[in-house]
């Protein structure tokens, strides 16, 4: 960067030498201004080095028909060669002018240096609305050479951050740049793209096998890039990684690189560094508790022991001599935060409630936190010791309360829990159970990595636009999972009482078999048929302003014509006697102001 930087100034400082000869130029010029002449349009040619390489075949027809019906307009500029004369500025209009069978052309002959006839082009170029966004990039990448990115913005009338994000979309490699040119990869993407090597690129692109794939893209791009709002670590501190230096000024941070990701999101683009800040947080977390005494609390259950990253965290915490407790064998106290209606609402967002329903359930919500808040309040006289609970994942903190659960298992050799003691520390018998205990754990760890992997690959195949009709155990499937995932428990009860029959004693492999023996479809039917009544809009959202709702009034007319009709004349009834009544106040406002007026 400090390279480029000189090598601008340098350039600059050339441009402003050379400034003074020009503007004599510039006064000769002025006594010779260049006249409009009438070219044989076939004497003109279009320069090879033209950076602008498409043209809207839609839109030059437009300008065809235009120019065959008032001539051209505004003249073209050239400059001379061998040949004839070469096109500086203006090849749609000739481009035009020649399918409108024009044989002459209005035209400006002027003398141009080659780096000033590829600069003006463009910048001609840079100011059209119609620009393809790839080719502008790579264009303002050259002016890069030239102006900084401010004074690029000035001469073409864009803002800063439009020209930041078209330099950083000139770094993607062609691949993508096809992407972007067919319209199935958006800019945003793009510059998401661009921020990472062109090697990396290649990678990713060589992973799509030639197809456009946006949420492969996505999920590759998150797994690369990390929200620095959410970071464990000060975004300003430049002495944790003294090399990195702070991210709020780090070129690798999106938002100094033209605020990529708009509203000043700030996104780490350099893995090796956000990773290893997080370590050295987690390091001189455990040093720090260490030292004040308090109680490192990992939010690690029994469940999720066995996954690597615990077992890290737990590993470093046992190094420092700091004793390691599961959350399941801890009394954990949270501060808690006073509810508001609006939390309630997004609570039950997904239901039909009144107003006054919500209002009782914030009643409830407020006796709870009054509860809680008073726990808290008093949690050191009730045992608790203070404590910081950390996400194993994102090394984010909190404080909290936190008391151990005093446990005692007969036989066992201490009074912790099963779960909290080493193999060493356990019988036989203990360890027999501790040792089946993983190996299950283990398993369904291995089960629910093979089916992400199955829903992975699924995903990215083509079997979403299948043309065939759904197979039974499709409907099946999709009859499941709209019952598991998508009624409430009261509504299951009421309305699809025997959906599964008696199966408590059946395994989930047993249930999907008889539940697909005895499968209709008229069950997927009243499942669908159920959802349509229930994920209408209500509120402030009806009929007539909402596609959703005006779909299923529309559904519904065949079903209940005569009933709808009759809602419809009711409403219909009370509306004319309002507007009734309405224009006889407004004709008796009227009237009013009449006498007023006289």
């Amino acid at each position: 960067m400090e390279a480029q930087t000189k090598k601008r100034a340098t350039r600059k400082a050339g441009n402003n030498q050379g400034s003074k000869s020009e503007q004599t130029k510039t006064v000769e010029k002025v006594e010779n201004v260049p006249q409009i002449q009438l070219l044989g349009i076939d004497s003109v040619f279009p320069d090879p080095d033209q950076p602008r390489k498409t043209f809207d075949e839609q839109s030059l027809n437009h300008l065809e028909q235009s120019i065959a019906e008032h001539g051209v307009l505004q003249p073209i500029t050239v400059r001379k060669s061998d040949e004839g004369f070469i096109i500086v500025m203006g090849e749609r209009r000739y481009r035009a002018g020649k399918l409108a069978g024009l044989t002459t052309i209005p035209a400006m002959v002027r003398d141009y240096r080659d780096t000033e006839i590829l600069e003006v082009q463009i910048i001609e170029n840079l100011q059209r609305k119609d620009v393809e966004p790839t080719e502008e990039a790579e264009a303002i990448q050259f002016l890069l050479d030239r102006y900084e990115p401010g004074e690029i913005a000035k001469r073409l009338g864009r803002s800063e951050n439009y020209i930041r994000q078209r330099i950083k979309l000139a770094g993607l490699i062609e691949g993508f740049k096809a992407f972007i040119r067919s319209g199935e990869m958006t800019l945003s993407l793009g510059v998401a793209v661009a921020l990472f090597e062109p090697g990396e690129q290649l990678m990713l692109l060589e992973s799509l096998e030639d197809e456009f794939q946006e949420h492969r893209i996505k999920r590759m791009i998150e797994s690369r890039t990390f929200d620095l709002s959410k970071a464990p670590f000060g975004l300003s501190d430049k002495t944790l990684l003294p090399k990195a230096g702070a991210c709020h000024t780090c070129p690798f941070n999106a938002a100094n690189q033209g605020n990529l990701f708009g509203d000043g999101k700030m996104v780490c683009t350099r893995t090796s560094c956000f990773e290893n800040k997080k370590t050295k947080t987690f390091m001189q977390l455990l040093k720090s508790v260490k030292k004040e005494g308090l109680k490192l609390v990992p939010n690690i259950n029994k469940y999720r022991v066995d996954e690597e990253r615990n077992q890290w965290v737990m590993a470093q915490m046992e190094k420092e001599g700091l004793a390691v407790h599961l959350t399941n064998g801890l009394d954990i106290l949270k501060e808690p935060i006073e509810p508001t209606m609006n939390h309630i609402r997004e609570e039950h967002r997904h239901y039909e409630y009144t107003e006054e329903e919500l209002g009782e359930f914030l009643k409830e919500a407020l006796e709870s936190f009054t509860e809680e808040k008073e726990a808290w309040d008093k949690a050191v006289d009730l045992g608790f010791e203070k404590g910081i609970l950390l996400e194993t994942d994102t090394y984010l903190t909190r404080p909290v309360f936190v008391k151990v659960r005093e446990e005692t298992h007969s036989g066992s050799s201490g009074t912790k829990a099963l779960e909290q003691r080493k193999m060493s520390e356990c019988t036989p018998e203990e360890q027999i159970i501790k040792i089946n205990t993983r190996e299950l754990r283990k398993k369904q760890i291995e089960n629910n990595n093979q089916f992400k992997e199955v829903v992975d690959m699924i995903r990215e195949t083509d079997y979403i636009n299948l043309k065939k009709p759904l197979s039974t155990d499709e409907m099946v499937a999709i009859a499941i999972s709209l019952f598991e995932n998508n009624i409430g428990y009261y509504s299951q009860r009421e309305h699809f009482g025997e959906f599964f029959g008696e199966d408590s004693k059946l395994s989930d492999g047993e249930r999907v078999a008889r539940f697909k023996q005895g499968f209709k479809k008229e069950t997927l039917y009243k499942l669908l048929r159920f959802l349509l009544t229930r994920q209408v809009h209500l509120g402030e959202s009806n009929h007539s302003n909402d596609l959703t709702n005006r779909s299923f009034y529309v559904a519904m007319q065949s079903f209940y014509k005569e009933k709808i009709l009759g809602i419809e004349k009711s409403y219909t009834e009370k509306r004319q006697k309002r507007e009734e009544r309405i224009k006889e106040r407004v004709a008796s406002l009227e009237r009013q102001a009449k006498i007023l007026e006289g």
